[in-house]
């Protein structure tokens, strides 16, 4: 969507995700595939799967990926550290324009249950809205909390994201990039478990 500056921000988490060959990717949130597409261009020879409760969305995504070759699939559901998803714990997850939706208590289940599904040493990406500035908070409130609400997004407003992180003890945590957009600043995180 051209009001998020989606390729803009979908272009720097591929960047940051950085895949390579026997890379195991798990997308929490995967929406309709848009991401798996860009990560299978950059690198065909990953492992993914992508997670979505949105049973339309899904349906869409594997019509997308059809006609790919590889190892990219997709389950209806919501994330859990109880379900063993490759067999292995992934090295790679991420979440992209997902924590703004979800209640706090959610936000802090995320991730804190992706730290504890990631392979030692594995990193989580995480491209939403961050801690929101001067002209891009009030692009946010008349633009995502006008369709949002409130309560779910303030939270990411006030830079909840990084708190979470650290609380969830990964071993470092880095905001790479913010890309400011129409409807408020989306950061891109990146933590090591």
């Amino acid at each position: 969507m051209a009001i998020t500056r989606e390729k803009t921000w979908r272009a720097a988490l591929v960047e940051a995700i950085d895949p390579s060959p026997g890379d195991s990717i798990l997308d929490i949130g995967a929406g309709t595939g848009s991401l798996a597409m860009a990560l299978h261009a950059e690198c065909p020879g990953i492992r993914y799967i992508g997670i979505d409760p949105d049973a339309e969305a899904i349906r869409r995504a594997r019509k997308k990926i059809a006609e790919l070759e590889g190892d990219i699939r997709f389950h209806e559901g919501f994330f859990s550290a109880n379900k063993n998803y490759f067999g292995e714990p992934p090295n790679k997850i991420v979440s992209s324009l997902v924590l703004h939706q979800v209640p706090l208590a959610e936000k802090r289940r995320i991730i804190a249950q992706a730290k504890k599904v990631l392979a030692p040493g594995g990193l989580l990406f995480i491209a939403d809205y961050g801690l929101q500035r001067g002209v891009q908070r009030l692009l946010f409130r008349s633009t995502v909390q006008a369709l949002d609400g409130v309560e779910d997004t303030q939270p990411n407003a006030d830079g909840i994201i990084q708190l979470l992180l650290n609380e969830a003890e990964f071993s470092s945590i880095s905001e790479d990039r913010r890309i400011e957009t129409p409807t408020g600043t989306i950061t891109l995180y990146r933590a090591r478990q």
